[in-house]
């Protein structure tokens, strides 16, 4: 969908979406795509201050920055379509996934260093192959199957979270990644039907924002969920009424 407006970053060389590329600005290739990441970087940043200022693990804090690191990434990579800033979309998706699971299951996990030096490596190996194969669907399997191994782990715990604030938390969650899944693959089954629209609904971009809320409603359940194991009497409460995180008092001994 490479457009003949000039553009500031050269020939496309990377997968393109279903937006036409260059309409707003010569420094943006798909206006839309870029722009929906920021709701993702904000949200990621509010979370971050939560954990900074009521000094949750450090883990919750490398969590909110690795959201922020992979919306910007998502953000150069729309706006530039080219090879390398595509790596550094995909990349932190992978490596954002990984800390997931190891927020998931290290609690339960009996022999602490082999959890975080497995996935370190597997994360660097990842890395390093992805920056000399083009995997194409190969990738999106691979996210797909790290998805998955999340699931069973937050399923087990929303049965085992009685609170109703909580327990929304997660049925948030459910729905924006399926909200969000649905808008991506809408955009890219039927882009040849979209394209001759006059309103493109923006599959993708609609998928950023999903998934920007996605990633917070997860980050606040799964913060919730720890600190009731570290019993530190959490609650979840919201701001102006609207916009929920989590509140904790930590026994003071602690």
């Amino acid at each position: 969908m490479a457009e003949t407006i000039s553009s500031f970053w050269g020939p496309v060389t990377s997968p393109e979406w279903c937006e036409k590329n260059y309409v707003y600005s010569s420094y943006i290739a798909e206006f839309f795509n870029t722009v929906s990441n920021i709701p993702c970087l904000i949200l990621a940043f509010v979370g971050l201050v939560n954990a900074l200022r009521q000094r949750f693990e450090k883990r919750f804090s490398v969590l909110h920055v690795s959201n922020m690191i992979l919306a910007i990434g998502s953000m150069l990579y729309h706006a530039t379509l080219q090879r390398v800033q595509q790596q550094g979309d995909e990349t932190p998706m992978v490596w954002e996934m990984l800390l997931y699971i190891y927020i998931l299951y290290s609690p339960d996990w009996h022999y602490r260093s082999t959890m975080p030096t497995f996935l370190f490596l597997y994360g660097a190996a990842f890395a390093v192959a992805h920056a000399i194969i083009r995997f194409g669907a190969g990738f999106k399997v691979h996210y797909a199957i790290l998805c998955l191994i999340c699931i069973p782990r937050m399923y087990k715990y929303y049965i085992h979270t009685n609170d109703v604030h909580a327990k929304r938390l997660a049925k948030l969650y459910l729905t924006t990644i399926s909200l969000g899944t649905v808008c991506w693959l809408f955009d890219c089954l039927y882009c040849r039907n979209i394209s001759s629209w006059y309103f493109n609904p923006q599959g993708h971009a609609l998928w950023h924002l999903f998934m920007g809320f996605n990633s917070y409603f997860a980050n606040t359940f799964l913060m919730f969920c720890r600190a009731q194991q570290l019993e530190w009497n959490p609650s979840v409460v919201h701001f102006l009424g609207l916009f929920p995180y989590v509140k904790i008092q930590k026994p003071k001994s602690q």
